[in-house]
Order: C-alpha cells, then structure tokens, then sequence
C-alpha cells in the first residue's frame, strides 16, 4: 500500500493531484497562470470545490491564456457570471482579468513570470521536513514577501495565504509529509 499525505483520503480526483502535480516545480508561465486563477476562486473555498471545477474553468478561461483574458469585455464577463459550471464570483472574476494585465506586465519585464516568482524560494524548491499535517503552516516569510510584491505590483487576491496555496501547488516548495512516497520522489 503507498504512504501518502492524508488530506486526498480516499477522493480519486484529490489523490491524482496530489500524486501527480501538488508539489511538482512549475516552469510554464501558463501552468504558473492557471494555479493562481484556481488558487484565486480557492480563497474563502475547499481546494476540492475548485479542483472539480477545474477542467471548466479551463474552458471558460480560453485555458489561462493571459493574452486572450485581458481582451475580455463585459458581454465575456457575463457569460462567466452566467457559467454554473464555475465559481461565479464578479470580484474574483473582475480580478482574474485584472490579474492577466499584471502578470504580462511582469513577463515584459523579467523576461517571463516563471524567472520573477522563483525568486520568493531563492530559484529552488523549498524542502520542508513535516510529519504531521498540523505541522504545515498557511503562510510563511516567503508568502508573505510575496503577496506584498505582488500587492505592490497591483494584483488583487493575491494575500499572503493564497500565495502560500499557489506555493504549494506550483512546486515552490514540498510540503508532502516526510513519510509520503512522493516527498522524496520530488527532492
């Protein structure tokens, strides 16, 4: 039987996540886009109400593409609070396009948003040593230099505890519990 982190317990779609992509380094600046959309909509929400929403919100967000988000116009934005397929949310929504402005201000500037965000984990994963849940902590200095860069760069729902969750997701640092099969497959 394969040790894993307890929180996908016995939810098919939650244990592929967690065995395939949470805590996998991202590179992509559309894979980057995608967890802090996803981990945008998470604020407030379980991870497993986005998750299960997730291949729809790939659809009604023409799959994170920030070139075409940022083009959206109001009759795009009704569709999206029409869309029961999604967390239908107008702030969050509003902030997602808003967000897709930032995030190509950012790759203008630093070439992609990939070589900008790697450097709130000094370039490389951060290796965390938990063993229980309880351990994992919902933001850290790390987290917290990020939102505040990001605040100050004008992104919206980006507090220090969604950037944590994004962390988590995009690889920047392994939160698997040290007795989980995939902590060292990911060192």
């Amino acid at each position: 039987m394969v040790q894993r982190c307890p929180w996908p317990a016995e939810d098919p779609l939650m244990i592929e996540y967690h065995d395939h992509e949470w805590g996998v380094p991202v590179y992509d600046d559309t894979k980057h886009f995608e967890f802090m959309v996803l981990d945008l909509f998470q604020a407030g929400l379980s991870w497993r109400t986005v998750l299960y929403k997730r291949e729809h919100f790939r659809e009604a967000f023409d799959n994170f593409d920030v070139e075409k988000i940022t083009a959206y116009n109001d009759l795009k934005v009704q569709g999206l609070l029409d869309n029961k397929n999604i967390i239908r949310n107008r702030l969050k929504i509003m902030a997602v396009i808003h967000n897709a402005d930032r995030f190509i201000e950012i790759q203008k500037q630093y070439g992609s948003f990939n070589e900008y965000i790697w450097q709130f984990a000094g370039g490389k994963p951060i290796i965390n040593t938990w063993k229980q849940l309880k351990e994992l902590p919902t933001s850290t200095k790390e987290s917290d230099k990020m939102s505040q860069d990001l605040m100050k760069k004008g992104f919206k729902f980006v507090g220090s505890t969604i950037c944590y969750a994004y962390m988590q997701a995009a690889g920047l640092v392994n939160d698997h519990l040290v007795s989980c099969y995939r902590y060292k497959e990911l060192i």
